[in-house]
């Protein structure tokens, strides 16, 4: 099951010694969501935690915009125990280098429409439409034969891979999808390389498939969004936090084609994280009725910060809007989110779940 301990991993129940931060701080593990510029609203969350520091991390797993959001934020750390200054202050300045760039210039977020007058400014939702109906007929291989991935030159000066694999400050989980298998493939802290990460965001109609180890690998948002499994195998802590940008729910029902299209998108990519935390459920079901072996299995402390209701205001079109005003909307909305979590819910980490699993997902 997706809860089974593996009692020989992690870090002793200690997940902030290892990355500098004294042993009274409560431990979570963080699961962050790909949804393009959407991720701009995790860059919030994660830098309200970072500036009121009352929460340590042991384990980070991301898919797409998670993933970059997740080694952006250990690279900073990693740096910041490098020289010996405050490692959330450079996270979180390493994180708004990251999207400040990200705005700066059409970025790996941003729609490749081969027609210019459809791009935003014009309309984010018509460069959306016109990409979908010539993302039909074409695909990336024809569109961009060169393999342009903004995104490379964006993360090219913000991370030193070589270093971060040497000494991370958390583990990491970067999910991406297996072309050939269709199963997920998680990269870990210890292997991470650029492509690795590049892979873990490469939606298959606007990128070429990411060649890693002679496998080819597209948007890990498939096959988990994100993958939650090796938080349970590889982690000691039972605190999960997870940061959710993608609606599971809507409340009407869509008429139009592009209403179709992006509610679809929104299902597909909800799929594999809503199965994990049904199995979270069930384990923790047969827990307290005293059917599985608690030394064997561990109860998971079930954590959420989300803005579902204004995310879904903006529709799944403007994931791909990175403008710098659209950008910052978006993380003055994850700050406010989290502020009002921290309020109500910290007390809860380390102690119990405060979002009813059985009752939200099943």
């Amino acid at each position: 099951m997706a809860t089974r301990t593996r009692l020989n991993g992690g870090n002793g129940g200690n997940g902030a010694r290892r990355n500098g931060e004294g042993n009274g701080t409560p431990v979570v593990n963080l699961a962050l969501q790909g949804g393009g510029s959407h991720g701009a609203f995790t860059w919030g969350v994660l830098d309200a935690l970072l500036e009121d520091g009352r929460v340590g991390f042991e384990g980070i797993s991301g898919a797409s915009a998670g993933a970059m959001n997740a080694v952006v934020l250990a690279e900073g750390w990693r740096r910041a125990l490098e020289k010996g200054t405050d490692p959330r202050a450079m996270a979180r300045e390493h994180l708004s280098k990251f999207w400040t760039a990200i705005g700066d210039r059409p970025s790996g977020f941003a729609l490749p429409t081969p027609v210019p007058w459809f791009a935003p400014p014009y309309g984010t939702q018509q460069a959306a439409l016109m990409f979908d109906l010539v993302s039909r007929v074409f695909s990336p291989y024809q569109l961009n034969p060169f393999d342009v991935n903004p995104l490379r030159n964006v993360l090219k000066p913000l991370v030193d891979f070589e270093a971060l694999r040497a000494k991370p400050p958390f583990r990491l989980f970067v999910c991406a999808t297996n072309v050939r298998t269709g199963r997920p493939r998680v990269f870990r802290e210890h292997e991470l390389e650029l492509d690795m990460l590049l892979a873990s965001a490469a939606l298959p109609f606007a990128f070429h498939a990411v060649e890693v180890d002679k496998e080819f690998f597209w948007d890990g948002g498939y096959v988990g969004n994100p993958s939650l499994y090796p938080l349970f195998y590889a982690t000691r802590t039972s605190d999960l936090l997870l940061v959710q940008i993608n609606p599971l729910v809507r409340d009407d029902v869509p008429d139009t084609a592009q209403e179709i299209i992006e509610r679809v998108n929104e299902i597909s990519f909800n799929t594999a994280l809503l199965h994990e935390l049904r199995a979270i459920a069930f384990v923790e079901r047969l827990l307290m009725d005293r059917k599985l072996d608690p030394g064997r299995y561990k109860r998971i402390n079930m954590h959420m910060i989300q803005a579902e209701e204004q995310l879904r205001k903006y529709g799944a079109s403007s994931k791909s809007d990175t403008s710098p005003g659209f950008l910052k909307e978006l993380f003055e909305l994850g700050r406010r989110t989290t502020i009002d979590w921290l309020d109500s819910s910290l007390a809860y980490v380390g102690h119990a779940s405060s979002v009813p699993i059985a009752e939200r997902f099943l």
